[in-house]
């Protein structure tokens, strides 16, 4: 499989995690039993749309398209023009808050938030396009973090997909190796690697359910761990099974199956994704955006 291949496979199965995943975002689950309603509460049905997961990993390969090397500066000019033309929704604090003050003229290497708040997966979800750039070292794809995140789990959370995707690239990762066992001697020591570990050290062979339990949110901490051993389920259980899975779990839904659908959406390619799962991403508003993007992006990897 070529990488246009399977950097197509990577955004179109993520544009479908979070397409899928954002229906349920904050979906309640039902009535409370133990609650007297006067009426039925009213009910929302999910429905897919995109959302900052796919807009924010666009605008990056918008970026890495203008070329000839991307730089920390140019690419939150990128970020703060689509922000400006209104075509990010749903942004993360930390993202908004580094959009806003970029907007009124701060650094880009000064703008992202610090500490235990700057820990949210908002940096992890755009990365991935560097993972098919390969001349980009850890010391950059870490000032690409910092300007919105600049808690060194955001970071590392980031570094660990693209090392997943790079994994996919280079075949370390064909699917019956442990994703995990490959990712992580290649990261720092962090409380996201701790989560790994623990990952790992579960008894058994633990379920999607059962790595849920240890965090679903949008905390980095969370989101990053549970989506890489997600994505590590796709050749046994099938993206369809995996999405699934995911949303029943709860938590950041749409993040969660983005990050997800990245990693094994590479693995898979694009002819290897449901149809069905095409078919209705392709009927999603902003789709005419994922396939132009993904048209130009695919002349420049090789």
């Amino acid at each position: 499989m070529t990488t246009p291949e399977r950097l197509a496979g990577c955004v179109l199965a993520g544009a479908i995690g979070d397409a899928w995943g954002s229906g349920f975002e904050n979906l309640p689950k039902g009535p409370d039993p133990t609650t007297f309603y006067l009426q039925p509460p009213p009910t929302r049905r999910p429905v897919w749309q995109l959302t900052d997961d796919t807009q924010l990993t666009l605008v990056t390969l918008e970026a890495l398209c203008q070329g000839p090397r991307l730089a920390p500066a140019t690419l939150a000019n990128h970020l703060v023009a689509a922000y400006a033309q209104g075509r990010l929704t749903g942004l993360g604090a930390s993202t908004l808050k580094a959009l806003r003050e970029l907007q009124a003229g701060g650094h880009w290497s000064r703008v992202g938030r610090e500490g235990e708040y700057g820990a949210g997966n908002g940096a992890a979800m755009r990365i991935a396009p560097f993972a098919f750039w390969p001349e980009y070292d850890r010391a950059e794809l870490h000032d690409f973090c910092h300007i919105t995140h600049r808690h060194v789990d955001a970071y590392v959370g980031a570094l660990a997909v693209v090392l997943a995707l790079r994994a996919v690239l280079s075949k370390q990762w064909t699917g019956p190796e442990s994703l995990l066992d490959l990712l992580v001697p290649q990261l720092p020591d962090t409380r996201l690697r701790d989560r790994l570990l623990e990952i790992q050290a579960l008894p058994g062979s633990p379920a999607i359910a059962d790595v849920a339990r240890l965090g679903t949110s949008g905390y980095v901490v969370d989101s990053v761990p549970f989506a890489l051993f997600c994505a590590a389920q796709v050749p046994r259980l099938g993206l369809s099974q995996t999405f699934a899975a995911i949303i029943a779990a709860g938590g950041d839904t749409d993040t969660n199956a983005s990050l997800a659908g990245q990693i094994a959406g590479a693995l898979l390619g694009p002819h290897h994704l449901p149809p069905e799962l095409l078919q209705k991403l392709a009927r999603v508003d902003g789709y005419a955006w994922v396939n132009n993007v993904l048209q130009i992006a695919q002349q420049h990897v090789v």
